[in-house]
């Protein structure tokens, strides 16, 4: 996983190589992380830079939308560079096949069968694909393999 410090050097080889949209993505970054610093008053686990990162691809994927809502094919563009960059310091996504194994043997451990289980599968679950695959789309297969 990605830490402050290497953050701060590619943001410095971005500079460096004048690459505008790094450099700017970079510092979106860092900002989120410093703010998440000040308020934990101290340094960030793993878990809360993949959820800082998570946050930032979020916020862009809502920003692209929007964009091409609105018709602005370079501001679309430019938000597309930004998501490439903060995927780039994410876990890969887990595939459509691991990701439904993953939920398979998780009904088994607690037992689901039915689509009122869903809460106990989704609460099991969670902690164990952090980061790798959206909560959405778990959700989905989870409501799929229960029969809701």
């Amino acid at each position: 996983m990605v830490t402050r410090e290497e953050l701060e050097k590619q943001l410095k080889e971005a500079m460096r190589a004048s690459d505008e949209p790094r450099k700017r993505t970079l510092r979106m970054i860092l900002a989120a992380v410093q703010l998440a610093e000040v308020e934990k008053r101290g340094a960030l686990d793993e878990a809360a830079m993949r959820s800082i990162l998570q946050r930032e691809v979020k916020t862009r994927q809502e920003a692209l939308a929007d964009a091409e809502r609105a018709g602005r094919a370079e501001m679309a563009e430019d938000v597309k560079a930004e998501l490439e960059i903060v995927q780039s310091y994410l876990p890969a996504a887990l595939p459509a096949e691991e990701l439904e194994a993953l939920v398979r043997q998780t009904m088994a451990e607690v037992n689901a069968s039915a689509p009122g289980d869903m809460g106990k599968v989704m609460k099991s679950l969670m902690p164990r694909i952090q980061g790798r695959a959206d909560g959405k789309e778990v959700n989905q297969v989870v409501r799929r393999l229960l029969g809701g």
